[in-house]
């Protein structure tokens, strides 16, 4: 078989493939694939690959490879500078590279280069996909990035199109992104003010951007609230709702566009979202740059993706310039929504994405079933053309494919199917009983909080220990009494994702369980993977190392095993308790649940609103009067924040 052997692997040089692996949203993976997707799209057909095949991506130096057979390549992004031999490549153009020849493909004009080879890299498919994603340890080259020596398999080159040049987008370092306003806005989260400052800011990228996610510096927004209640103490923080890629959160003050290998599920507001067509300029934005978010209409989004489908298509033609528009900071209005129990409200989240959201802004489990049971009635009548359908807290995203369906038309099914729903209140869900080993304390839990102290924000109320933050937070008398409580509480697993791979969210079923903290501001860099966190009134074990916001209180076991038939190894409705151990016994158990040869402790249960009802009826002075300290404390909080 012919193959590509590495020779010197560049900066973050990853196999990465077009479309990725959609479809695992709801279990928190990501769809990875090319970052500048739509370069990659046009370097691919001009070798005449299919729009499956796999190529080479890389961050501002690229790698110097040869072939053992000779085949036509075409470059593009920022690999300017390309040379066969010592021979400039122009990018673009399609060109053949003969056996033996040396391609070195950096150093970069720019933040990502790509290659495309005919035929393309033939490495074996994970999960449905070629594309890397690092963060996960899986796809591309043995889940990680080229090294020296590597051989890459290359696909066959029989029935491929003939191959033709192309012209490549643009490269600058002064960016306008057109996004879709909301689904979050004014009044309930930002002020009128707040929106317009957003969009008329000239934000600049900041260092800590990669495939994650785009950060962006500029002012503080202007927030409508002072808190996120019981979703956490920053008015940021909501309760945890899906993200689209090219989502913009606002993580506390700091915006993240939500990047190709970005969290499914998180707790912060959604202001706007970048459209499709743009979406490719995500992969080139680099530390400096300045961007301007221009709000478009939905219109204007389709408008511009039909076109950019279209040029595809046939790249004999000339391409469309980009279109020029005044914008409008106008959020979409609400598609559908009805006051029954619970209310809800069904709204686009950019042009490819729809977002039901019921209830009120604090927890209610009944609004938790009721979103479930809408799901589930979408998956067993699912339209064409629904390609993700991810559960949140009291939110329901769903991804839809506008080649096939349009918003209004999915928004008339689901407010049908919602009509049909049965009582949540009388719904016996089967769920499983999950124990799971705790070390409190953890070292690598404190490892984490030490590099956030000394690299992001020292002073923080959460720094240095995040379980003495959550002790005053709560009026705790005792540091201890934070393990305590995490070690008492019944948790129900309201989301998965939360932090990518099969990574639960949770609230203890019994309201006296359930401590109160917030989200970072800005979020860390690192987490150790399995590490235990609280934030808002919610727990999440990290499925993997990565970024993370929640205050951390220690590790357990891997909740994610690639090679099972389900990875995801814990489910919706699923009741979590916590066994402490040693550190020593928890990285015993962590060994063998990773190896496979040990799995997590799991018991048949089931879960009903009913249950929570009588926990309500049995205690309801305890649980009032300890929610009333912990808002006093919560208060007092936000208030030396503000001092």
């Amino acid at each position: 078989m012919a193959a590509v052997t590495v020779i010197s692997p560049g900066l973050q040089t990853t196999v990465q493939d077009l479309a990725g692996r959609p479809g695992l949203w709801d279990v928190g993976v990501p769809p990875s694939g090319a970052a500048d997707e739509l370069t990659f799209a046009l370097v691919n057909a001009a070798v005449g690959n299919p729009s499956t095949a796999a190529g080479l991506e890389f961050v501002q130096t690229g790698p110097v490879l040869t072939f053992d057979e000779e085949r036509l390549i075409c470059v593009g992004g920022a690999a300017k500078q390309a040379t066969i031999d010592g021979w400039r490549v122009r990018p673009g153009l399609v060109v053949m590279l003969p056996a033996g020849a040396v391609l070195d493909l950096g150093p970069l004009d720019g933040m990502r280069g790509y290659l495309a080879i005919e035929g393309g890299i033939d490495v074996p498919p994970v999960l449905g996909s070629r594309s890397t994603f690092v963060l996960g340890g899986f796809g591309g080259q043995h889940g990680r990035p080229l090294a020296a020596a590597d051989q890459l398999p290359l696909g066959r080159r029989e029935n491929l199109l003939s191959p033709i040049n192309v012209e490549l987008p643009v490269i600058t370092d002064s960016w306008q992104l057109r996004v879709i306003p909301g689904p979050h806005g004014a009044p309930e989260h930002l002020t009128t003010t707040g929106v317009d400052a957003f969009f008329e800011t000239e934000w600049t990228v900041d260092h800590r951007s990669d495939r994650t996610g785009v950060r962006l510096e500029g002012p503080l927004p202007g927030w409508a609230r002072s808190d996120g209640g019981e979703a956490g103490l920053h008015p940021s923080n909501v309760h945890d709702s899906a993200y689209p890629v090219g989502g913009i959160m606002l993580a506390g003050d700091t915006p993240v566009i939500v990047g190709k290998d970005g969290p499914s599920l998180g707790g912060f507001v959604v202001p706007a979202v970048v459209i499709e067509a743009d979406r490719w300029m995500l992969g080139q934005l680099q530390a400096g740059d300045n961007v301007r978010l221009v709000p478009v209409t939905i219109e204007v989004a389709t408008a511009a993706i039909e076109a950019r489908r279209s040029w595809l298509a046939d790249l004999r033609q000339e391409p469309l310039p980009a279109a020029t528009n005044p914008g409008t900071a106008a959020r979409p209005g609400v598609l559908r929504e009805a006051d029954g129990q619970p209310p809800y409200t069904i709204r686009c989240a950019g042009e490819r994405h729809l977002l039901v959201e019921a209830g009120s802004a604090e927890l209610d489990l009944t609004v938790r079933v009721w979103i479930h049971l809408l799901a589930q009635a979408l998956r067993e009548h699912r339209p064409a053309g629904v390609t993700e359908i991810v559960e949140g807290v009291r939110s329901l995203l769903i991804a839809i494919d506008t080649t096939r369906l349009g918003p209004i038309q999915l928004a008339d099914h689901l407010a049908e199917l919602a009509s049909d729903l049965a009582d949540p209140e009388t719904v016996v869900l089967p769920a499983r009983e999950v124990t799971l080993p705790i070390a409190f304390d953890h070292p690598e839990a404190h490892e984490a909080m030490r590099r956030y102290a000394t690299s992001v924000r020292p002073d923080a109320p959460w720094c240095p220990d995040n379980v003495e933050f959550i002790r005053r937070v709560n009026d705790l008398d005792e540091r201890d009494e934070v393990f305590e409580i995490v070690q008492q509480a019944t948790y129900l697993v309201v989301g998965l994702g939360d932090v990518y791979l099969g990574a639960p969210v949770a609230v203890p079923i019994d309201p006296r369980h359930r401590l109160v903290t917030t989200k970072y501001n800005p979020a860390r860099t690192w987490t150790p993977q399995n590490a235990v966190g609280i934030g808002g009134i919610y727990l999440c074990v990290y499925g993997m190392e990565g970024p993370g916001g929640y205050q951390l209180v220690g590790r357990t076991v891997p909740v994610w095993r690639l090679g099972d038939e389900r990875p995801w190894l814990l489910r919706q409705f699923d009741l979590l308790r916590f066994t402490p151990v040693s550190v020593e016994q928890l990285a015993h158990e962590r060994a063998e649940i990773a190896a496979g040869r040990a799995d997590l402790a799991v018991f048949p249960a089931t879960f009903s609103i009913a249950d929570v009802r009588r926990i309500e009826r049995e205690a309801p002075v305890d649980i009032a009067t300890l929610r009333a300290r912990r808002r006093a404390a919560f208060d007092a909080e936000r208030a030396r924040w503000g001092a």
